[in-house]
């Protein structure tokens, strides 16, 4: 009999949440390019509604950026011009640095790199101390482009019209491409092929995949002429399709091998908003204050919420739950199979910042100067 209840405990033990152990969310757009977390198992439609304030940390200026969530640590920069390091579960300070940033940061293995105003720097994750940097020649906006690190190489895009290839562990340039306009979408890479943007006003802006090897150019697609065509939205991958967002009002599906226009849907405003894919729908916002969720394979509306402001924070989901912030200064949890609000929080500032999911806790920044975390009681 002891035996059994030993046996019995361990198989509970196993099934745990505890026991499913830690889940990061490293970069802007996650490992899976989608923002979107299947590991989440906390939260959920069902008990997101007593989400609660668990603390907040102020920064020096406003809060743009998304936070990235590594190893117990939340990663975020301010437009003060420094990336903080917060312990996660308590908001308490661990180091901060001077990166003349308001960019994403990214996390891989125990090197945190973010773009500067000029510079793409790589920190120790640990304590800050910078182990490299390399000068992008850019101008003020270099840091908007967040970057994406995968196979040991740092991709990031640039005011200067370029995207950057650059070794991860050293900082040498791998290789540069050059686009139409300045580059302030994220890429993401997905199946050896970097995707990624160009957003300049009156400018040829196209949608950009790249060889992740060499840079060398297999596709580009133009989401129309000028003005309207720019490309601020980070492409989300999923399942051999690229979705991305543009300021013409429109939210594209591009086939990923060849670039071909699969669908495409009209919003009632301009899409800064990055995708989010998740269970086969898209989920987006726009300027015309709405979260959108598409149908992936057909573009086909599901559902839309309508917030206070507008939308150009990007949605995360994870378990069920779409997460984004508003222009109204507001957090959302809506239910992510019918859009219906579950929770809200309402900060001091504008909610700009893109949401990210981690281990039960919602981290998201706002323009209050504020980094946020909120969990269940």
């Amino acid at each position: 009999m002891k035996r059994i209840i030993i046996l019995a405990l361990i198989l509970c033990a196993s099934f745990a949440p505890a026991a499913w152990g830690q889940h990061n969310w490293a970069q802007f757009h996650r490992q899976d390019m989608e923002r979107y977390n299947p590991f989440e198992n906390i939260l959920s439609r069902h008990n997101v509604g007593n989400l609660q304030l668990l603390w907040s940390y102020a920064t020096g200026n406003g809060v743009y950026s998304s936070p990235a969530v590594a190893n117990g640590v939340v990663y975020v920069s301010s437009v003060d011009g420094s990336l903080y390091a917060l312990n996660a579960s308590a908001g308490t300070l661990l180091w901060s640095a001077p990166t003349v940033t308001e960019g994403d940061a990214a996390v891989a293995n125990g090197v945190v790199y973010v773009s500067g105003s000029s510079q793409v720097y790589a920190l120790d994750a640990s304590t800050g101390a910078l182990l490299w940097s390399y000068t992008a020649g850019c101008g003020f906006v270099c840091g908007v482009s967040s970057p994406t690190v995968v196979n040991g190489v740092v991709y990031v895009g640039s005011s200067n019209y370029e995207v950057y290839a650059l070794n991860a562990s050293t900082g040498a340039l791998l290789w540069s491409y050059t686009t139409a306009g300045v580059v302030e979408s994220s890429p993401a890479v997905a199946n050896g092929v970097v995707y990624v943007g160009s957003a300049t006003d009156g400018a040829d802006n196209q949608v950009y995949a790249l060889n992740a090897s060499t840079g060398t150019l297999l596709w580009s697609y133009s989401p129309g002429a000028p003005p309207g065509n720019t490309v601020e939205s980070s492409p989300a991958v999923a399942n051999g399709v690229v979705y991305v967002g543009a300021d013409n009002h429109k939210v594209y599906a591009l086939n990923a091998s060849t670039g071909a226009l699969l669908w495409s849907y009209t919003t009632g405003g301009p899409v800064g908003s990055s995708p989010a894919v998740a269970n086969g729908v898209v989920y987006v916002g726009s300027q015309d204050n709405k979260v959108y969720a598409l149908n992936a394979s057909t573009g086909a509306l599901l559902w839309s919420y309508t917030a206070g402001n507008y939308v150009t924070s990007s949605p995360a989901v994870a378990n069920g739950v779409v997460y984004v912030g508003s222009y109204d200064h507001k957090v959302y949890a809506l239910r992510a199979s019918n859009g219906v609000l579950k929770w809200s929080y309402t900060t001091g500032g504008i909610v700009d910042s893109s949401p990210v999911v981690a281990n039960g806790v919602v981290y998201v920044g706002s323009v209050d100067n504020n980094v946020y975390a909120f969990g269940l009681p």
